[in-house]
């Protein structure tokens, strides 16, 4: 499983590096929609929206809201921030509440779907702002999320003895957060040094110090917060279209917790 997860994920982010690099804001834009499309679609799945006809309508419901928020260009104004950060705030109490509970909390299909149509739309709105704003502030946020993954999983492999979630999942571990916020702050350090050189104008350590805790925390949160909706539906992977890795949603589920968080940081300082 470690040996196709990882053939799967160099081209990956490989594909992800060039679209950062290369592509103009509106065809990172577009790009991005797709992806958000497809995980759309498995939302629909963890929800219990039957039939292919519902997962594609609501899948394509969520591309409208997509088309709006572009149209208008609500990327570039200030209002969706804070509510943004509020809307993570309140999901990280209600994971941190489940994780006391040997059990979790069953939520009615429309409430998952409506955390859907929030969440999917507000990482698109985080993402396409942070890409506004250049390509360094996406790859400090792919730097964090992957660096905290990697981390996660070597450190708690090797280490793990404290579960972290036991009640959302059980493989999550005190030891392999740790090791992740460490891994995350080295490759953030990387990208800092590498955009210095390239004579960019970045933030202090003193500000990215705190900001990355606290993204990397928020992936964390992403991560068990789909981890929960598998639960309730009862699968194992939201999908089948990454060997290895299971569904988009599998793959971007730290990344669309942690991106509003920093595009918030980011804006705050611009």
């Amino acid at each position: 499983m470690l040996r196709q997860r990882v053939i799967t994920a160099i081209p990956l982010a490989l594909v992800a590096v060039l679209a950062i690099a290369v592509l103009p804001l509106a065809g990172f834009a577009l790009a991005l929609g797709v992806v958000m499309l497809i995980g759309a679609h498995e939302w629909a799945r963890l929800s219990d929206l039957g039939g292919a006809p519902a997962r594609l309508f609501f899948a394509l419901v969520l591309g409208g809201a997509l088309l709006l928020l572009w149209h208008y260009r609500v990327d570039g104004r200030m209002g969706w921030a804070l509510p943004g950060v509020l809307w993570w705030l309140a999901v990280s109490m209600w994971v941190v509440a489940q994780a006391r509970r040997q059990q979790p909390v069953m939520l009615p299909a429309v409430l998952r779907l409506a955390a859907g149509m929030i969440t999917l739309p507000l990482a698109w709105l985080a993402m396409v702002r942070l890409q506004s704003e250049g390509p360094f502030w996406m790859a400090l946020l792919l730097a964090l999320v992957a660096g905290a993954d990697i981390g996660a999983y070597l450190s708690g492999r090797r280490y793990g003895r404290r579960p972290l979630a036991p009640g959302i999942s059980p493989g999550k571990t005190v030891e392999g957060l740790g090791g992740g916020l460490v891994m995350a702050l080295v490759l953030a350090t990387v990208v800092l040094a590498a955009g210095g050189r390239a004579g960019l104008a970045l933030p202090s350590v003193a500000w990215l110090l705190p900001v990355a805790v606290l993204v990397v925390l928020l992936s964390v949160v992403g991560d068990l917060a789909e981890s929960l909706l598998k639960r309730q539906a009862g699968i194992k992977d939201s999908g089948a279209i990454l060997p290895g890795h299971g569904g988009i949603l599998d793959r971007i589920d730290a990344l669309i917790a942690a991106a509003p968080i920093l595009a918030a940081a980011v804006m705050r300082i611009g």
